[in-house]
């Protein structure tokens, strides 16, 4: 992990009171970046989500995909769990917790907001992070890039449709126009330029291509802070008033991340597949494309939404919580292999 991502929580607390303290001290020049908007898409936001994603997708290898032959067993269940347990616990997570227990210390005008919020982080697995998440697993890099990969290309067709249907039962009004631009402006635009650019760049050679990689690691994070200090410049005077809502909505988010992790390595040591192809599959299962969710979130809801404070929420406890898991597997190693052992003594 570089720099940035290590001390990406810490990153994210001083935005939070930086963006706070500046909306609230110059609300003036916040609320003119705020007007800045065609289509309700937000033109600084816009251009600093694609230069939070667009560096991310660079690093993906769509003819990896070939790859996934190779551990169907830890595919699926990747799949299962990304695609048809996580968005959907989720909404129930939020049901229970944010329209039902923690109803009383939310804001009432909320709490549908803060459910949609949830969705949309649950709804966008992860891109980037699990790269590093599998290297401190030592997992096997061809798997890690090909679930990426087979990911991202599902996202394209399955995020609004999932988004939109989770909205639904959960009785959200989606305006589905401006969902259908959010993928087309943060997910099928960014692939399509990521793409062309990886292409280029691998032209020139590999240590050309690495040698940039290196150079944009930084952009994508700076991007976030960037829009995080926007975003809570907004935010300022609601979370002043109540403080608690952070808290209360990270415990849905943290829920879900064991959860999640849990079934997924539990799923591939059941199936069979060896601790190297598990460690990536329970990380991706985890953690969450948040650069989307906020910029969909901020799209479809608008800056001073319950739902992009939900998303960002995401953000703050991404780092520690997904290095617990990665300490979590990486110490189970040994009980995770046993069964695997006593198999092969068998043959």
């Amino acid at each position: 992990m570089n720099f940035f991502e290590r001390y990406l929580t810490l990153w994210v607390v001083l935005c939070i009171v930086a963006g706070i303290a500046l909306g609230q001290f110059f609300p003036a020049p916040f609320q003119l970046i705020g007007a800045m908007e065609i289509a309700q898409v937000n033109l600084p936001v816009g251009l600093l989500i694609w230069v939070m994603i667009i560096p991310m997708l660079v690093k993906i290898d769509f003819s990896a995909l070939h790859e996934v032959r190779r551990h169907g067993r830890g595919i699926g269940v990747t799949l299962f769990v990304n695609w048809l347990v996580k968005p959907f616990s989720m909404a129930l997570l939020g049901w229970v917790f944010i329209r039902h227990w923690f109803a009383p210390w939310l804001p009432a005008e909320q709490l549908d907001s803060y459910i949609a919020g949830l969705i949309l982080l649950a709804a966008a697995p992860c891109t980037a992070m699990v790269f590093v998440w599998s290297r401190l697993t030592n997992g096997d890099p061809l798997f890690t890039l090909s679930q990426v990969a087979l990911n991202d290309m599902i996202m394209v067709f399955a995020f609004a449709p999932i988004v939109g249907l989770l909205l639904g039962i959960s009785s959200i009004v989606v305006p589905w126009d401006t969902l259908v631009t959010s993928v087309v402006l943060y997910i099928v635009i960014p692939v399509i330029l990521a793409q062309l650019w990886r292409k280029r760049l691998l032209l020139q050679g590999q240590e050309v291509f690495d040698a940039t990689m290196q150079r944009l690691g930084s952009w994508s994070i700076v991007a976030l802070l960037s829009t995080l200090v926007l975003l809570f410049a907004f935010q300022g005077e609601a979370i002043i008033r109540q403080p608690l809502v952070i808290a209360l909505l990270a415990v849905p988010i943290l829920i879900q991340v064991l959860f999640n992790s849990a079934l997924a390595y539990w799923l591939n040591r059941r199936l069979g597949e060896s601790h190297q192809v598990a460690c990536p599959s329970a990380l991706i299962g985890a953690s969450n494309f948040f650069e989307l969710a906020v910029a969909a979130a901020i799209s479809l809801f608008g800056f001073q939404s319950g739902a992009a404070l939900a998303t960002v929420v995401g953000v703050l406890i991404e780092v520690p919580v997904m290095l617990l898991v990665v300490r979590v597997v990486n110490q189970t190693r040994d009980w995770y292999e046993q069964p695997l052992a006593a198999h092969s003594k068998n043959i």
